[in-house]
């Protein structure tokens, strides 16, 4: 990305030394790093995780790349290859009193899909109560909120463009 260590550095709030021990695989990131590296090089947080050798169109059920936020109750999981212009996230929501971390982006189109569970979506100043079945299709910038409503797990499909993982 024509950036310096020193550069990416500065962008991301980490040290040059701990950004080389990433680069030599002797060091981990944390989610949080991870999301703000991928920010600063615009480019999916899935970009690190995978090799693009020996790329296959197929994700078996089995071998789906996942985050999982245990703190929140919710798990995603990546359906689509990544480095793609478009991608979908499967998101599990175990009942929880609080709202769903938002891993949103400025410039993205997005459309949800709810499989099964109600799903409350804030846009701008609407709220809207989803159930099994129902689409919404906004744009990522006014996204405000995502709650799972009642005392049932909530999971739903989120087609967005251009990736944001």
């Amino acid at each position: 990305m024509k950036l310096s260590l020193r550069e990416l550095a500065e962008q991301v709030s980490l040290t040059a030394s701990f950004l080389s021990q990433v680069e030599r695989g002797l060091a981990s990131p944390s989610i949080e790093s991870l999301r703000a590296i991928s920010k600063a090089l615009d480019v999916p947080v899935f970009h690190f995780l995978i090799d693009m050798e020996g790329y296959n169109p197929v994700i078996r059920a089995g071998e789906r790349r996942q985050l999982i936020l245990p703190q929140a109750n919710i798990t995603y999981e990546l359906l689509t290859p990544v480095n793609r212009k478009m991608e979908i996230i499967m998101a599990t929501l175990e009942p929880t009193d609080g709202d769903i971390p938002l891993i949103h982006h400025q410039h993205t189109e997005e459309c949800i899909y709810v499989l099964e569970g109600e799903l409350e979506v804030a846009l701008s100043d609407e709220v809207y109560v989803l159930q099994a079945g129902d689409t919404i299709y906004f744009e990522g910038a006014i996204l405000r909120r995502l709650a799972g409503r009642g005392d049932k797990t909530v999971r739903y499909l989120a087609i967005i463009t251009p990736p944001i993982f």
